[in-house]
């Protein structure tokens, strides 16, 4: 009889192991869809507090049907998508494009050169020929040029054929997410047996709140920082408004990377700026050096603004992890995975913090992790 139960439990192994093996087949096979689907709850996420907001709007006592607040949501959150492509992202390359246009034709001997030969003194290693301003605009126009994306597209047409379906799938889904939050919950609870559906109904539920929250608060810090950047850039540095706003959009855009982020976009900043300020005299009139640590100065403000301010909001009200538990775990998603296992590493931890707060309260891990599961799963509410 023992025999029997052990090979039972065996073969219960073998088929859970071959189930998860098919699953993990059919997810890369259609990855594609697979991307549209997250990337369409992520949107609904975003959409859930304005749809809630929404809802609260009433006339003659009667509030909008659920289908036309979710389109009213899709809609704003387009537009601002729009606003921004059509906008500011003209503006940031158009910057880009002006400042590498100066710096290849400035003469020998100008601050910025010094910087380079001090470096190059500094690490001879890196040849007679490096110039880091050149690289870095080399960069910059890398990224702000689209026919670089293109290129790796077989074809132009195949191109905005899959932007278009990809456009259109998003929108499509996003509606019936946004449309009914518990829709989510309801297809994945389905693919679990029926013992697990409640509480896995619950995790889902505990995650997508935590998470909208966290996308939400992620949108208004990168907005925050970009807005202290312009100001400073705008009043204090003098760099005129189109410039102010492109490098302040560069840094708050740069800001999502954890840690090392807003690093690169200080850099960025004060490079871009000094380059501006040399190349056509925008900025305050003081010397080059002067203006480049008044540039650095305001970026350095609004970065502790961001760390004192924006993020511990942002970190206690999605997972309540201590910092260096978040940095931990970011140090070791950005080891596995690069820029971008950096920045899927929070919602993909508070996902494994609220799974396991349900289903494994018991661990010893887990109850040192998380000590009051309670608590995160009542800040969805």
């Amino acid at each position: 009889m023992e025999q029997e139960r052990s090979i039972d439990r065996l073969a219960r192994y073998i088929i859970v192991a071959a189930t998860l093996a098919v699953l993990a087949c059919l997810c890369w096979y259609f990855k594609s869809v697979l991307v549209y689907v997250i990337v369409a709850f992520v949107v609904s996420l975003i959409g859930q507090p304005v749809m809630r907001l929404l809802r609260k709007i009433r006339i003659r006592g009667k509030s909008a049907p659920d289908g036309l607040l979710a389109i009213l949501t899709i809609v704003l959150i387009l537009g601002t998508l729009i606003l921004v492509v059509t906008q500011v992202i003209p503006v940031v390359t158009g910057i880009v494009r002006d400042a590498a246009v100066l710096n290849s034709v400035t003469a020998d001997g100008n601050p910025l050169d010094r910087v380079n030969d001090w470096i190059v003194s500094l690490f001879p290693g890196l040849g007679p020929d490096f110039n880091i301003i050149t690289i870095l605009m080399d960069k910059l126009r890398e990224v702000t040029n689209l026919s670089n994306v293109t290129s790796v597209i077989s074809s132009v047409t195949s191109f905005v054929t899959s932007l278009v379906v990809g456009l259109f799938s998003i929108v499509f889904i996003s509606f019936f997410f946004v449309r009914d939050e518990t829709l989510f919950r309801k297809i994945v609870s389905t693919l679990v047996p029926d013992r697990m559906e409640g509480k896995l109904a619950k995790s889902l539920g505990d995650i997508e709140g935590l998470l909208s929250r966290y996308f939400v608060g992620l949108l208004v810090e990168m907005t925050g920082v970009a807005l202290l950047d312009f100001l400073g850039l705008w009043l204090i540095a003098r760099l005129g408004f189109s410039n102010a706003l492109g490098i302040a959009f560069i840094a708050g855009i740069l800001n999502v990377i954890p840690y090392v982020g807003p690093l690169i976009g200080e850099a960025v900043g004060v490079v871009l700026a000094v380059i501006l300020k040399y190349g056509t005299g925008v900025g305050l009139g003081v010397n080059i050096w002067v203006f480049a640590l008044i540039v650095l100065a305001i970026m350095l403000a609004t970065q502790l603004v961001d760390n004192f301010v924006y993020q511990p909001l942002i970190y206690s009200t999605s997972i309540k992890a201590s910092p260096l538990e978040i940095f931990i775990v970011i140090l070791l998603a950005g080891h596995m995975g690069g820029v971008v296992g950096m920045l899927v590493a929070i919602p993909a931890y508070t996902v494994v913090r609220v799974i396991a707060s349900r289903f494994f309260p018991d661990l010893k891990l887990v109850k040192r992790l998380i000590p009051d599961p309670a608590g995160i799963r009542n800040q969805q509410k």
